[in-house]
Parts: structure tokens; C-alpha cells; sequence
């Protein structure tokens, strides 16, 4: 990977003290999202890990809760050259559905992804635009794992390692693209 692109991706991640909250330094990537060729570098560079990591992968699982994730997933996956799969919060996917209840940084929340969603065995690897106390990555985590999928990794653009939420992923394989203390 090389330090250029990593510096064009991470040169957009946008610092916001006091949000939501006072005493939280929020870091926001619309600046990214807003810029095509940041935003196809960052795209260039979660495609070749996922290509150098993994060479037989089913599908990339993102995260909806909010639509960062869901930004990042689908042009990866098509980039890929397999499917994307949406977890959601509660009551946004249609038909049968394997939904969890979770903490995270500022309240309570609940995911739910459709139960014919993966096949038991299937490959994938989980992406987000965001770790923080892991409460959603967990989350999602659960969710395959009842659907006896194969999680390959955790992909994220932004870790906030003084948050920790490593640390409840325990044994999933990790990855993040930018790290913040």
C-alpha cells in the first residue's frame, strides 16, 4: 500500500470536536465520500487487501445502521465481482429476518439481516466505515454467525483505538485502514 494513497484517503477525514457530544472528537469522512478520486483511491486500496487477503470470498456484508457502510460495501463488492448484503436496522428488511439487540456509544440499538441472506459456509467479510466501542461490528458479527457464515474479516476505514472496540471482536480477523488514538 502505498504511504500516497493512504495520505490522499486520510487527508479527507474531517475532525469535529464536541460531536455529537461534548468531549468527543468526531471524525467524518463526507469530505471522502465527496472527492472521486479520494474516494476511488480508498475504494483501490480496501480492494487490493481484500484481493491480497482472501482469494475465495462470497459476499461483503455491510453495515447499514447509518448510510456510511453502506456507501463503502457495495462498490467494493462490485469491484470484487460478488454480492453485497445489507444488515440493517430492525424493521428495514422485507421477509424473514434473524435480528440482535446491542449497545453502543450512545444508547441502544437493533440490527437484523434476512435469513436466507448467506448460506452456512458461505464466505464474507464485514464492512463499516467506522470502529468505535464495536457495539455494531459485534453486532453484525452475531448475526452471521447464526447464519453459520465463514467471517473472513472485519474491514474498516477508521479505527478509534482509545474506544477498544477491538477487544470485543476477540478472535474475528481485523483490518483498518486508518487508525486514530
Amino acid at each position: 500500500m502505498s504511504q500516497e494513497r493512504l495520505r490522499r484517503v486520510r487527508d479527507r477525514v474531517r475532525p469535529f470536536p464536541d460531536f455529537p457530544e461534548p468531549g468527543v472528537l468526531f471524525r467524518d469522512i463526507s469530505p471522502l465520500l465527496k472527492d472521486p478520486v479520494a474516494f476511488r483511491t480508498l475504494i483501490d486500496l480496501l480492494e487490493d487487501h481484500v484481493r491480497a487477503s482472501f482469494p475465495k470470498i462470497d459476499f461483503i456484508v455491510g453495515e447499514c445502521l447509518d448510510s456510511r457502510g453502506f456507501l463503502i460495501g457495495p462498490p467494493l463488492a462490485q469491484r470484487l465481482g460478488i454480492g453485497f448484503v445489507p444488515v440493517r436496522k430492525k424493521g428495514k428488511l422485507p421477509g424473514a429476518t434473524e435480528s440482535i439487540s446491542y449497545s453502543l456509544e450512545y444508547g441502544k440499538a437493533e440490527l437484523e439481516i434476512q435469513s436466507d441472506a448467506v448460506e452456512p459456509g458461505q464466505k464474507v467479510v464485514i464492512v463499516d466505515d467506522l470502529l468505535a466501542t464495536g457495539g455494531t461490528m459485534c453486532a453484525a458479527c452475531e448475526l452471521l454467525k447464526r447464519l453459520k457464515a465463514e467471517i473472513l474479516e472485519c474491514l474498516v476505514i477508521i479505527e478509534l483505538k482509545s474506544l477498544k472496540g477491538l477487544e470485543k471482536l476477540n478472535s474475528i480477523p481485523f483490518y483498518s485502514l486508518l487508525q486514530y488514538d
